[in-house]
């Protein structure tokens, strides 16, 4: 019985040596790709924030993480800042509320885009009015002819 019990092990060592130093790398490369694709890349986004939210100046127009946009109009302290957000409407927010800075090109952007719209949906409308009325005055002319 030593004998089979020897031979099993002797087979056993052999073929399953190569397979578990593979599985060993494929473990210790786990965390090396986790870091590499998870955590530093989150990293770099908190440092652009923290920069971004540390070169905010009166006068900026900028987006806080609720959506709101404004310009900043004065500060209030080292953490707070004046935020306008209409004519005469100010509120108070944190310098970590701010998500970013808008740019002119982009409003304008969405300016230009939003107003050619509306034109071709207006003029689109206007003609299926037409056709509709149209459409409409046919059967009922001949139903009382």
């Amino acid at each position: 019985m030593n004998e089979t019990l020897a031979t099993l092990l002797a087979s056993g060592n052999s073929g399953g040596g190569g397979g578990a130093f593979l599985s060993f790398g494929i473990l210790l490369l786990i965390p090396f790709a986790m870091y590499f694709f998870m955590i530093r890349p989150q990293r770099r986004r908190m440092r652009e924030q923290q920069e971004l939210q540390r070169s905010i100046e009166v006068g900026d127009e900028v987006i806080t993480t609720s959506g709101i946009l404004g310009k900043i109009s004065g500060e209030d302290g080292e953490t707070r800042f004046w935020l306008e957000i209409d004519d005469d409407v100010q509120i108070r927010i944190a310098r970590a509320a701010i998500q970013g800075r808008v740019d002119d090109a982009d409003e304008a952007d969405e300016d230009d885009v939003d107003e050619d719209d509306v034109d071709e949906d207006d003029d689109l409308g206007a003609a299926e009015l037409t056709a509709g009325d149209a459409s409409r005055a046919d059967p009922a002319d001949d139903g009382d002819s």
